[in-house]
């Protein structure tokens, strides 16, 4: 297995992994139209070395908190195929992504999901700092893993994921 940047003749192999993980188009949709309007800050596809296919896959688009640009980003969605172990490859999956976006100066991600995976990965809930999402009812899955604590430490507030999510 081979973990690294999607790049673009990858789309439609995402593409499909999305509309097979998930039986629908939602995600795919908007993983394109991330892409398209320039908001997909960050792709990260594992495939298979010996048939090329893509087996996982995670995205990482910008987020805002209380309007402002905070060098945050969401990772949704997060994809591996049926096949695959699913814990295992997501935490390669979002750990490497974790590691380019540190590199690339992002100070933090956010994510709505499985409190038990992302804890193993140092994700918290967000509302511990105040932070919250403007879907209802996500207090006990909305949560946040800083990459820099030095520039996060006091920011609280509303996050905002891009418009391609629909439900800002």
């Amino acid at each position: 297995m081979l973990i690294r940047a999607e790049i673009p003749v990858d789309a439609m192999k995402i593409d499909q992994l999305l509309r097979n993980v998930f039986n629908r188009s939602k995600e795919a949709d908007m993983v394109r139209r991330l892409r398209k309007e320039g908001l997909l800050t960050l792709g990260v596809v594992a495939t298979d070395e010996t048939t090329g296919n893509i087996i996982g896959y995670t995205a990482f688009s910008p987020v805002s908190v209380m309007g402002q640009d905070q060098q945050w980003v969401a990772l949704a969605p997060l994809a591996i195929a049926n096949s695959y172990n699913q814990q295992t490859l997501a935490k390669q999956l979002i750990s490497e992504g974790m590691n380019m976006l540190n590199e690339f100066g992002y100070t933090a991600i956010v994510t709505l999901g499985d409190v038990d995976l992302y804890h193993q990965l140092g994700f918290k809930l967000a509302a511990h700092q105040q932070l919250y999402c403007a879907l209802p009812n996500t207090e006990e899955t909305f949560q946040l893993c800083i990459l820099n604590n030095e520039s996060t430490a006091n920011i609280t507030g509303l996050v905002t994921y891009s418009a391609p999510f629909g439900f800002i």
